[in-house]
Parts: structure tokens; C-alpha cells; sequence
């Protein structure tokens, strides 16, 4: 295990989209606190997909909620684009997907992913054209007249991804979003998420506690300990930048996870 580098303080920097130094989460609690982070240093530049693994209850869906400014800090620095996360989430510089995709029953798929674009002040016309262009973008043209409970649970999913970016931002962030789903969806969705990511380019930062959706997914794979969370290894990732599924059976995918489990191994010690 690498030791870590020496903490330096944040300073903003143009070819990072997200700084952590030295940050803490501190919950109280009747007994003792809770301790969710542990003094975590992370940079992510620009365009990266990150990927953030480890135990359950370990501080990756903690850590992604402090970078989109939806859990305080108690100790640390965060920047996001250069800015806090509050000015960040004012900005508008995020697109967060959940584990459940959270649309709204009453609204069609395309109402849906217009929600944002109304809330932003858009007019009708371009809200609903940059709504259909997201739809497609994810494999869901012809379903916009459709309601949640008509689609299956991976294709809400994508809509929710389509909602993320109906208003272009820098950074999406994922927090376990096919964690749910069936293997052969899951990774049919693994596959459509890394082709839009070619495409767009945007930075990722996705938690996952699947390693072979970390491994195919990334261009470096964060590994986490137990609680208090703290970064065990971030691992550089040794495959091609175009991916496709059947680059699991290769012997470099394999290596490249049996490092990850082995990293994860050593964080439980």
C-alpha cells in the first residue's frame, strides 16, 4: 500500500473539477460520534471517470454527497470547479443520479426531464428540445409519452441519467445506479454509460460496490476502508480508453480487478 502524499492546502486549479484535502465528517451521535471520513486528500481532473469502492458503510456515497454540497464537512477543504460546493450546486456545475431513480409518477418521461430545464427559467420549446435530444441519447426516443411505471427499472434509470444532463453539466455524479438492477441490464447500462462518456467527455464520479463495474468503467478506481472512510489506493487504470464488454475475459481487466480486491483486502487491515 502507497503512503499517501503530503498534505498541501487546496488552491484553485483550472484542470481540476474536484480538490479534497484533509476533509472529515463528524456525526454526533448520544454515545460517540460517528466518524464517516478520515483526513481524505482527492483530486479528480477534468474529464476523468472516477470510481469510489469499498465496504458498505465505508463514506463513498458520504464523500459524493460533500462534493455536491448535500452533507457538511466538519474539517477539510472541498473545491468543485474552483469553487466551493455551494457555489458549484448554484452554478449549476452538477447532475447527481441516485440509486432509486426519484421521478416523479405523475409526470411522463419527457415531463420528467424537462422538470430542470423549467426550474432553470428555459422556455417550453427549447426545454423540451434539449429534453428529447438527452432521451435519445440514452436510448429512450419513442418513449417520451411514457410514465415511470411504464418502464422497466433500467430504463428509469436512464431517464434519470437523461434528467442529469438535460442542462449540460461539467460533472455527473452517480451514486450506486444500477446497484439495483439485473446483471444483464446492469451491464448493458455499464456499456451505454461509457459510450455517452466517450462521447461527452464530462467528469464521473461514480460509487459502486461492484469491482468488475469499477474496472470497466474508470480511468482510476478510488479504494476505501472501513469506517471512518479514508482512501486505501487509487488505482490508474491499465485498459484501453474504448472499451467494450468483452474486455473482462482479457488477462489485463482480470489483473486490474485482482488488484482492486486486493487493495480492498488490505484496507480491511
Amino acid at each position: 500500500m502507497s503512503t499517501p502524499p503530503p498534505f498541501t492546502p487546496a488552491t484553485p486549479n483550472a484542470s481540476y473539477a474536484v480538490e479534497a484535502r484533509q476533509v472529515n465528517v463528524i456525526y454526533p451521535a448520544a454515545d460517540a460520534p460517528v466518524h464517516a471520513l478520515q483526513d481524505v486528500d482527492l483530486t479528480v481532473k477534468q474529464g476523468e471517470f472516477i470510481s469510489l469502492i469499498g465496504p458498505s458503510g465505508c463514506g463513498k456515497t458520504t464523500l459524493l454527497r460533500v462534493i455536491a454540497d448535500l452533507e457538511p464537512i466538519s474539517a477539510g477543504t472541498v473545491l468543485v470547479n474552483g469553487v466551493t460546493p455551494h457555489d458549484a450546486r448554484m452554478a449549476r456545475a452538477y447532475g447527481y443520479v441516485f440509486q432509486a431513480p426519484a421521478l416523479f409518477p405523475w409526470r411522463t418521461v419527457l415531463g420528467n426531464v424537462m422538470l430542470p430545464l423549467h426550474i432553470q427559467g428555459r422556455d417550453k420549446a427549447t426545454a423540451q428540445r434539449i429534453a428529447l435530444e438527452q432521451l435519445e441519447r440514452v436510448g429512450l426516443k419513442g418513449f417520451e409519452k411514457k410514465y415511470p411505471w411504464q418502464l422497466s427499472g433500467g430504463m428509469q434509470q436512464r431517464a434519470s441519467i437523461a434528467r442529469a444532463l438535460a442542462f449540460e453539466p461539467r460533472i455527473l455524479m452517480m451514486d450506486e445506479p444500477f446497484g439495483a438492477l439485473d446483471e444483464i441490464t446492469r451491464d448493458r447500462l455499464n456499456e451505454q454509460l461509457q459510450q455517452l462518456w466517450q462521447r461527452e467527455r464530462r467528469t464521473v464520479v461514480f460509487v459502486t460496490h461492484s469491482i468488475a463495474e469499477a474496472v470497466y468503467l474508470s480511468t482510476r478506481i478510488v479504494v476505501m476502508s472501513p469506517r471512518p472512510g479514508r482512501i486505501v489506493r487509487v488505482i490508474d487504470s491499465t485498459l484501453p480508453d474504448e472499451r467494450h464488454l468483452g474486455l473482462r475475459d482479457t488477462p489485463a481487466f482480470m489483473a486490474l480487478a485482482h488488484e482492486v480486491r486486493e487493495s480492498l483486502a488490505d484496507g480491511h487491515h
